[in-house]
């Protein structure tokens, strides 16, 4: 089977698109597979093949980079405290909601917000979408993983394993 999103039923892409649009317009819910698999219309592990197929990552990772994403904007252009960014973004714990920041992005939340403050000079002129997608996080590998090769002091990415 091939990786290319070309080879999958466009009746599939439209339907894994659903599912997609649903997480991006409400990340800060819940998400987990069955869900997204009854709104698609599909059995949980095809959801799921599928999904990472088209997409290039699996949904809950996609679904992190959505809300680290839009942690990231309301860090930068609101004066929302860190607790209430937290729990509008979906975490239902400040702990966690800080620790996976600081793993996906390497810094903590209190620091993005006082260097995106600094380096804001003239960016109200570039489009929102242009900005979001530039400070998009890159999940190419699960934050678990990450951890254990920052813990372990190797950065080799190897072969994007999937830790359970």
């Amino acid at each position: 089977m091939s990786d290319a999103p070309a080879e999958q039923d466009p009746h599939l892409l439209r339907r894994l698109l659903r599912a997609k649009d649903r997480m991006d317009a409400a990340s800060h819910e819940d998400w987990p597979v069955h869900r997204l698999a009854s709104v698609s219309g599909v059995s949980e592990a095809h959801f799921a093949r599928s999904f990472k197929q088209a997409f290039g990552l699996p949904p809950h990772r996609y679904l992190l980079t959505r809300r680290i994403e839009r942690a990231t904007a309301l860090l930068r252009d609101t004066e929302l405290s860190i607790t209430e960014i937290a729990f509008v973004t979906g975490w239902s714990s400040l702990g966690t909601f800080g620790r996976t920041f600081r793993d996906i992005t390497g810094e903590n939340p209190g620091a993005v917000r006082t260097r995106a403050r600094a380096e804001n000079q003239g960016l109200d002129r570039v489009p929102a979408c242009v900005l979001r997608a530039a400070h998009r996080p890159d999940l190419n590998i699960a934050v678990l993983e990450k951890r254990r090769r920052e813990a372990a002091g190797t950065n080799d990415t190897g072969d994007n394993k999937e830790v359970p």
